[in-house]
């Protein structure tokens, strides 16, 4: 991916996939954008060029994450691994437990590497941690293991 900025304009990204195809996006000051398309067989001629306003760029992007796209997801790798943060209710059933109780790893391969609290974060919490509701859970795993950290740390 490359960057030139467009003075007056905006900034344009260009990518070359990996079946050597050109493709541009325009980031226009306005918060349009323009998407082009090249001919595969001559890189300079635009094949096809959309105009988007900047809900229909946003509805784009959400098109282009994966099908199970969260806010809450942090990062995703070729290892299959995500990240999400989870938040604890008030009213969970972990509100006041320690964390081992929760048998997260064990049970969902999932692994709880950060606690956010507004006092702080607290990196690799020991199994003797004790919850509060409020908490931000950083949960480290698979995709199923994630959503199933999150079945059971939303039990009330």
């Amino acid at each position: 991916m490359s960057t030139t900025p467009l003075p007056g304009i905006g900034v344009q990204y260009d990518l070359t996939t990996r079946e050597d195809r050109h493709v541009s996006v325009v980031a226009h000051r306005d918060g349009t954008r323009t998407v082009n398309v090249y001919q595969a067989d001559d890189p300079d001629a635009c094949l096809q060029s959309l105009h988007l306003t900047g809900p229909e760029s946003a509805s784009l992007i959400d098109a282009l994450m994966p099908a199970h796209h969260s806010p809450n997801v942090l990062h995703t790798t070729d290892l299959g691994l995500v990240a999400e943060r989870i938040e604890l209710s008030t009213h969970s059933h972990w509100n006041g437990r320690v964390l081992g109780e929760t048998r997260m790893r064990t049970d969902t391969g999932a692994s709880i590497v950060a606690v956010l609290r507004r006092s702080g974060a607290i990196p690799s919490p020991a199994p003797d941690f004790r919850l509060a509701g409020g908490d931000t859970l950083i949960v480290i795993g698979t995709r199923e293991g994630v959503e199933a950290a999150a079945a059971i740390l939303g039990q009330e």
